[in-house]
């Protein structure tokens, strides 16, 4: 299926590994121009780099701490610089799991910091080239904003009000033009796929070579997912093809939340 995005130009937050790096790569694939978001500027330019000799595409990079109401208008900037935008993903930010009463103010300010606020911040300064593009925005949120845990209370909550602004702020967009989606992924083979197995050990006293069989028996599905899934998911939200979602969380879970 032809997604029609060839041409068409993303942003990209937490572009640099991780699930964002793998919807960076499934977009170029598409033909789409990229924008890429993350702190670590220098690995950042080096993905971009990849990317564009790998695909033909425009890959513009910036390094900016999105954390910060500054980092953030300077990351706005320099992705407007580049042209017309179709597309947002915000995808930035990782949240420490832990004991509730070990956690520190420290850790829930940058767990909301970079994944809520900067999404919203994001939004908020990208809206206008969004709504002038006839855009989509794509908030990479999480499992844990349905299924609440006690070791994930930061995660948890942060994911749950990134849902709630994805609705919200769809309704403004069926005004302006502009579709905003949700996706919760599962557990894929990313790097914090390590931090769920060590969790796994420690919760249960398993063996650390048994983690991944005793996990993918806890969640009750058969494998975990594969970073380029979500990519295609993304895309797909991107694309013209998804004109008729608006205000959707979409699971990419392999069925682990059971609830309606």
């Amino acid at each position: 299926m032809d997604l029609e995005l060839k041409g068409r130009r993303a942003v990209i937050t937490g572009g640099s590994r991780g699930l964002g790096a793998a919807i960076a790569r499934e977009l170029a694939k598409e033909g789409m121009n990229l924008v890429l978001l993350a702190r670590d500027g220098a690995a950042l330019a080096r993905f971009g780099a990849e990317l564009a000799e790998t695909f033909g595409v425009s890959v513009a990079t910036h390094g900016a701490d999105l954390s910060t109401l500054e980092g953030v208008e300077g990351a706005a900037r320099a992705a407007e610089a580049q042209g017309a935008l179709h597309g947002l993903v915000n995808c930035a930010g990782a949240t420490k799991r832990g004991d509730f009463f070990s956690l520190t103010e420290a850790d829930w300010d940058t767990g909301y910091d970079l994944k809520l606020r900067a999404a919203v911040r994001l939004s908020r300064a990208l809206w206008p080239s969004l709504k002038a593009g006839g855009g989509a925005i794509v908030n990479i949120a999480g499992l844990g904003g349905r299924m609440p845990a006690g070791d994930f209370t930061i995660g948890g909550s942060v994911n749950a009000a990134l849902l709630n602004f994805t609705k919200a702020l769809a309704d403004v967009g069926i005004r302006d033009g502009v579709r905003v989606n949700a996706i919760n992924p599962g557990f894929f083979r990313t790097d914090r796929l390590a931090h769920s197995l060590r969790a796994t050990v420690e919760q249960t006293g398993c063996a650390p070579e048994e983690a991944e069989t005793v996990l993918l028996q806890k969640l009750g599905v058969r494998r975990f997912g594969e970073p380029s899934e979500v990519g295609e998911l993304t895309a797909f939200l991107l694309s013209r093809r998804a004109d008729y979602l608006n205000g959707s969380a979409i699971e990419i879970d392999s069925g682990a939340r059971r609830g309606i």
